[in-house]
């Protein structure tokens, strides 16, 4: 099936384009919709996979890296994410009948969206991880143990892969493992902070798995959702030297006041490897890595390139900002909104027309008790900075279809979003002050709705002026 065989990226586009109140606002936003469709359409996992990995006879090309497949007695692929469904898919494609077999974790429900007869899509939770993720995790672990020097294992690694791969270390329960990542996104924790923590009561991540798998050749194609790629970051690094430390962990619950209340079992395994007791994740100079090559093939640059050459071929003068966003979602969304209003008084730091494209990931500190995401909650903080301008849109999604805990990938608003929210009786500060940017959203027809893309590149924020 081709691109232009499937559905529309963004399921809803037309009504977000009929909320436009004047044929300015309606054209930026067509634009804006239109980059973040190219944006997402570059990081579908099949596209990147095919145009990364490809056999001619027994050698194996992913990108500049060439393997002799006649050297090799087995072939598994191992792995999860929420892009490892599709990444299995083409690479069993490419690779065919040379895969003796695998276990891939993908998000449970979208097992039979992708079709694999060598590699077992096993489903399993997320954002909270399940027993069904640590059977699969296990499953995973088994097969790594078991190969030889004479082996070789493809890991597939994508953004999710941190909840769909659990396997909690020495004592420490699942349920422990949940509360203590839940009161971490709650509390506005960076990803790397998280993960940092995560890594350190797992038995599979902060390159674990590499050690398990030592001797064997192991080769992880990356997906990445982390901001500035770091290896060790995305889905917590099963593959890769491990930066963080039991004492990093420590300080990132105490920076976040979570300590005192964190699990008893992950309090004591955490201050054991302190002392020394428990062993610390495998550290650059580990033999394990020596037979382990790391490849980030997908990445949020890529899917913000896609949508600036989307605006420039449409007539616009782009400037790809960043691909380093990172902060409390309200307040760069606020900083956004008077980029556009500075462009319309200036002409600074682009004249009209003219976008703006920002990638990275925000974070949100949960004070309320409302429904929202970090792309909701930024374009809400948006909104209120840009009430009353004409040609001005700011759209912000997560390429994995779902922000936050809700059905939609992000929102989109333009100058009259304020006033249209005030005619329908909404107070949109009482919304942003209770965390509840899905129901003002919703309200007012303007929620982004794509689905499970079945990527993850972390988040892209567009603006257009026109």
């Amino acid at each position: 099936m081709t691109r232009s065989d499937r559905k529309p990226i963004i399921k809803n586009e037309e009504k977000l384009l009929e909320n436009a109140v004047s044929p300015k606002d309606r054209k930026a936003r067509e634009l804006a919709l239109r980059a973040l469709a190219k944006a997402l359409e570059a990081s579908d996992p099949r596209g990147i996979v095919y145009s990364k990995v490809s056999v001619d006879d027994s050698t194996l090309r992913i990108g500049d890296l060439k393997l002799d497949l006649s050297k090799f007695r087995n072939l598994y692929v191992i792995g999860g994410g929420k892009a490892s469904g599709a990444m299995a898919e083409a690479l069993e494609r490419v690779l065919g009948e040379r895969i003796t077999g695998g276990i891939v974790n993908v998000p449970k429900g979208t097992e039979e969206l992708y079709c694999t007869n060598r590699i077992v899509l096993h489903g399993a939770s997320h954002p909270v991880p399940d027993e069904d993720g640590v059977s699969g995790t296990r499953k995973m672990l088994e097969l790594a143990e078991k190969a030889g020097e004479e082996d070789l294992i493809i890991c597939l690694i994508s953004g999710g892969g941190s909840s769909l791969m659990p396997q909690p270390r020495n004592g420490v329960s699942l349920e422990d493992k949940k509360e203590i990542t839940n009161d971490l996104l709650r509390c506005g924790a960076t990803i790397n902070e998280i993960n940092a923590v995560r890594k350190h009561i797992s038995d599979f991540k902060g390159g674990w798995l590499a050690k398990r798998a030592y001797p064997a050749t192991v080769v992880s194609l990356l997906l990445s959702d982390v901001v500035g790629d770091p290896l060790d970051v995305i889905a917590s690094g099963p593959t890769v030297p491990d930066t963080s430390t039991f004492n990093d962990a420590i300080s990132i619950l105490k920076k976040y006041q979570i300590w005192e209340k964190a699990p008893e079992s992950i309090k004591r395994l955490l201050l054991d490897g302190l002392k020394g007791i428990e062993p610390e994740t495998p550290k650059e100079g580990d033999e394990a890595f020596k037979k382990v090559r790391n490849l980030v093939i997908g990445s949020n640059r890529i899917a913000c390139m896609a949508a600036k050459e989307e605006l420039a071929r449409n007539g616009l003068n782009t400037l790809f900002l960043t691909s380093y966003m990172e902060g409390e979602a309200r307040e760069i969304g606020t900083f956004l909104g008077s980029i556009i209003r500075e462009i319309l008084h200036s002409g600074n730091p682009l004249s009209t027309p003219c976008a703006v494209i920002l990638g990275g990931e925000t974070t949100v500190t949960v004070i309320g008790n409302g429904k929202g995401g970090r792309n909701q909650e930024l374009a809400l903080a948006a909104s209120l900075k840009i009430r009353g301008v004409e040609g001005g849109v700011l759209a912000s999604v997560n390429t994995d279809g779902v922000d936050g805990p809700t059905d939609a990938a992000g929102a989109i608003v333009d100058g009259s979003t304020i006033t249209r929210a005030e005619k329908a009786g909404l107070d949109p500060i009482r919304y942003l002050m209770n965390n509840d940017s899905y129901s003002f959203f919703s309200e007012l027809g303007d929620l982004i709705m794509t689905g499970p893309t079945g990527t993850n590149v972390t988040d892209i924020t567009v603006l257009v002026v026109v």
